[in-house]
């Protein structure tokens, strides 16, 4: 495994202001009293442990003839190095939460790139989950640091990895459609008779003409494929105040199709925005009164004893 591989290395500017000293032929006192600054100060500053201020910057222009612009130039590379340096050690050390995800099949489905380097692979997830580390995924996905978008932790799954991959997917197809108008409650009610025949009609293969209705009334509808290790085939959510209903595309696929989405509604309608539901997960403590809810809905629609 290669480390530090996608680091250039830069040098703190201290290491400048030691060469440009010595071509002036100047010792370190006699810099320190031309900037009025301690000798203490600039020693540091040529080891490297400290930075170059604005003010420094200002007052070694006067003595070098360096201009302060270029001084804090090198010293805002230098701290972005540093910073840099110390991901790729962190993504180092994360190597391991990375391989608990199934890493293959998101390469497969084309959702991450494919990357020999482990560290590179770290990186990837990042940027997937659109998080800043392993940390931060925890938080989003595992103790449910923000509550209005996830009151169900995934805690207690059987693979909250794996979910999370799957629901965050449906976030990034989620964001790429646009809405003309903001959910409706009212227009959505109204709608179900006419989505409701549409889906006794032509079954499972009217998904377009259902993704269409249900934007008109400010719900987003999503086919996402399904991953092996998960028994999820539904999700309910809110984002950025938008109902999103996320379906497994092994469930787009079923003569379950019609009965799950109307399920789906039944969660928007009947319930309130700040919980997730997920469908079809053993491992998930349901709030079974509401998927009661959930299910004599759709089988009011549908017409089902």
């Amino acid at each position: 495994m290669k480390f530090l591989s996608q680091v250039a290395v830069v040098y703190h500017p201290g290491e400048t202001l030691a060469e440009k000293l010595e071509e002036m032929g100047m010792g370190v006192k006699e810099f320190a009293v031309r900037t009025c600054k301690p000798e203490k100060t600039i020693i540091a500053v040529i080891k490297g442990d400290s930075s170059i201020t604005t003010e420094m910057a200002v007052l070694f222009e006067c003595v070098t003839k360096i201009p302060a612009k270029m001084w804090i130039k090198m010293q805002r590379r230098y701290d972005e190095y540093v910073v840099r340096v110390n991901r790729e050690k962190q993504a180092f050390e994360e190597v391991e939460w990375m391989e608990r995800f199934p890493i293959e099949e998101m390469v497969k489905l084309g959702w991450i790139s494919s990357c020999q380097d482990k560290i590179q692979m770290v990186n990837a997830l990042y940027d997937y989950f659109g998080v800043s580390s392993k940390r931060a995924w925890y938080d989003y996905y595992i103790n449910q640091e923000l509550k209005i978008a996830f009151r169900i932790s995934l805690m207690n799954t059987s693979d909250p990895y794996a979910i999370s991959v799957w629901l965050r997917q449906g976030e990034i197809l989620a964001s790429n459609i646009s809405l003309d108008f903001i959910y409706s409650e009212k227009k959505l009610r109204a709608s179900l008779s006419n989505i409701t025949q549409v889906i006794t009609n032509n079954g499972r293969d009217c998904f377009k003409i259902l993704c269409d209705m249900l934007t008109s009334v400010g719900v987003k509808l999503l086919c996402v494929p399904s991953i092996a290790s998960i028994s999820i085939s539904a999700a309910t959510r809110w984002i950025n105040d938008v109902p999103v209903i996320q379906l497994s595309s092994e469930i787009c696929n079923s003569d379950a199709f019609g009965f799950t989405l109307l399920h789906e509604i039944g969660h928007i309608v009947l319930h309130g925005k700040k919980e997730i539901f997920l469908e079809e997960s053993t491992s998930i403590e349901l709030n079974k009164e509401k998927e009661l809810e959930a299910d004599n809905f759709a089988r009011k629609h549908l017409r089902i004893i």
